[in-house]
């Protein structure tokens, strides 16, 4: 029988390619999903005993969200990222942060169109864009994994509809500055092409870095995208709550796209979001503080290694996006680190990094009582493989 030769040609998802090989070797510390080691708040969850008892709740709910949940999240956007949600814009709950960036597709993008991805890019969205028939043009970024504007701007044909920013960054952990994210979302309003600024790793920025809301700025409602997720911050990873703030203009489209794949966002988890927020971001600045505890700690072990490894500054997320100086390629270092060494990480031709060894170690799932473990197992195979 046929296949679809487009999902053929889409890149296997990672993370489900590592988890294979931790289950075949039991007592792996994984260094690869991203993904913290705290759940929600207790008052996220006692929201489910008042979403059980009313049989209504187990209905098809509003396609962008529970009434409830959007005015939640309208007042925290507009506290915490400056976007007062006005006649120009509106927010949509989505099942995650992935599905808001593929709805935004899905409404901007027709087969063949462009977007622009800065490389190294989020496996996820590169996926979808192959998945819906687009072409993902790559921009790579400086040697901190910073933006190259000038080189942005060359990227742009008359078929670009998006550039794609991601700060704090997955999987390289930059921060990119204000200023940065203003010139993107200004020549993305010069070019009449939208700006989708995936911000999931919000709170999670160290050492004094800011994030930024580039859909903040006066008059960029009519061109910028913005992603959201409750999933890092709020430990909601499995909960599947996300939103996007869209131009008024695409509401009938994701409104469509949303309908089709989901109908609603699963309302349980709707309700628990809720909760989640009336405590506020301040349980997350609470938890995000152990999580930079830990970050000091990788830090300090990865010291080690620093005289065959290159580790670029990562101010925000969770994640370092090392550069190993070794000929041999990244899956084989994390196949090796795996099955010798009981430790698991993520190679860097998943992000599109073509050229040298790149492995991403993920922190966030750590705490201090095997972070020590962890760390000295990566430390002592990366020496073996590459300086044994």
């Amino acid at each position: 029988m046929q296949l679809s030769a487009r999902m053929q040609a889409v890149q296997s998802p990672i993370i489900p390619v590592v988890g294979e090989l931790i289950r075949q070797h039991p007592g792996t510390i994984s260094l690869g999903q991203g993904v913290v080691h705290y759940g929600p708040p207790r008052e996220a969850l006692d929201r489910i005993t008042r979403f059980l008892a009313d049989p209504q709740n187990h209905k098809y709910k509003p396609v962008e969200g529970i009434s409830e949940l959007v005015q939640a999240l309208e007042k925290k956007l507009a506290a915490e990222n400056g976007l007062p949600l006005g006649p120009q814009s509106r927010v949509v709950v989505t099942a995650g942060g992935n599905m808001a960036f593929f709805n935004a597709l899905l409404a901007i993008a027709d087969p063949g169109d462009e977007i622009i991805l800065l490389c190294p890019y989020y496996f996820n969205h590169e996926m979808a864009v192959a998945m819906l028939n687009c072409r993902a043009v790559l921009v790579q970024l400086d040697a901190n994994y910073q933006i190259d504007l000038d080189a942005v701007r060359r990227a742009i044909t008359d078929r670009t509809r998006a550039i794609v920013t991601i700060s704090p960054n997955n999987p390289s952990g930059a921060v990119y500055p204000s200023a940065a994210l203003k010139a993107i979302n200004e020549l993305c309003r010069e070019q009449g092409i939208y700006h989708i600024s995936d911000e999931a790793y919000e709170y999670f920025v160290y050492d004094g870095a800011q994030h930024y809301s580039p859909g903040s700025l006066p008059g960029a409602a009519e061109h910028t995208i913005s992603l959201y997720s409750l999933s890092k911050a709020y430990g909601f990873a499995s909960w599947r709550i996300g939103y996007m703030v869209i131009p008024e203009a695409l509401g009938v489209a994701v409104r469509k796209a949303q309908d089709t794949i989901l109908i609603c966002p699963p309302v349980v988890s709707q309700e628990a979001a809720v909760g989640a927020l009336r405590v506020g971001p301040e349980y997350c600045r609470r938890k995000i503080e152990r999580v930079a505890q830990v970050r000091r700690m990788v830090l300090d072990e990865l010291e080690a290694v620093r005289h065959f490894c290159t580790i670029p500054p990562a101010l925000g997320a969770f994640y370092f996006l090392l550069r190993v100086d070794t000929p041999l390629d990244s899956m084989s270092i994390v196949e090796r680190l795996v099955r010798q060494f009981g430790v698991a990480v993520i190679p860097g031709t998943t992000f599109g990094i073509e050229r040298g060894c790149y492995l991403r170690v993920a922190y966030g799932a750590l705490d201090s009582d095997t972070i020590a473990e962890g760390m000295g197992r990566l430390v002592r195979g990366l020496t073996s493989i590459v300086r044994g």
